[in-house]
């Protein structure tokens, strides 16, 4: 609290900018925690669910289930009888919006730690300027000690501008690669969970179908011919 009282005003200001880094810090660090899921166990569960043709309990295993990545592949999901192709502008949609909920507040985080110092340097040149006028209004004369003292309170600032922009990007720069960590699993989450989708369409009777008729067709073809030549004979 002296420091605080030393430096003025502007300490003031540059305590609530740290207070606000810290609190975006912890409430995104907190966030990321909790949307951090093992994208290739959820995968592998909702695989057999979509092989089964179990869709609403794939849907409500995405539902329950935290996390951006789980949003982008419930997105697939709800749109399973969609082509490839439109099924992967749906995962591309839904990742979009994801973006901007995992970079909430870290330009704010960014701006802290670009103005700090800069608040820290206006104290400062503010305390210099009422130093010397200071000493102009008892007649231009003044101790060293005096002047000793104007100035280190001064500087007080500068060095608490300093204090709040280090830390303040550092979090940012912890944080962005975080996000960026989760925006990889969710474009991962996104295309494997079309193609799963795509290629379990197939089916095995479906295969079987169709080469059944082809047997078929083959078969009363060669009794056509057969016919065709007992009659010419």
């Amino acid at each position: 609290m002296d420091l605080i009282t030393k430096g003025g005003p502007l300490m003031w200001l540059l305590l609530g900018c740290s207070v606000i880094a810290i609190a975006i810090f912890l409430e995104r660090l907190f966030y990321f925690h909790r949307a951090r899921i093992d994208v290739g166990d959820l995968l592998f569960g909702l695989r057999n669910l979509i092989k089964n043709k179990a869709y609403s309990e794939a849907l409500a295993e995405c539902a329950s289930t935290p996390g951006p990545a789980a949003r982008v592949i419930h997105s697939a999901i709800r749109r399973y009888s969609s082509p490839r192709t439109e099924l992967r502008e749906i995962v591309q949609e839904s990742g979009q919006l994801e973006v901007p909920k995992l970079e909430k507040h870290l330009t704010v985080l960014l701006t802290v730690a670009y103005i700090a110092p800069l608040i820290g340097l206006l104290g400062s040149v503010l305390g210099l300027v009422d130093t010397f006028v200071q000493i102009n209004a008892v007649g231009g004369f003044a101790t060293v000690a005096e002047i000793s003292k104007g100035v280190y309170e001064a500087l007080i600032t500068s060095a608490a501008g300093l204090m709040v922009a280090i830390p303040s990007f550092v979090f940012y720069a912890h944080l962005r690669a975080y996000a960026k960590s989760l925006m990889h699993d969710m474009e991962s989450a996104g295309i494997e969970i079309v193609n799963t989708i795509c290629d379990l369409r197939v089916q095995p009777s479906d295969i079987i179908s169709f080469r059944h008729d082809s047997s078929e067709q083959e078969a009363q073809e060669g009794e056509s011919n057969s016919d065709s030549g007992s009659s010419a004979n």
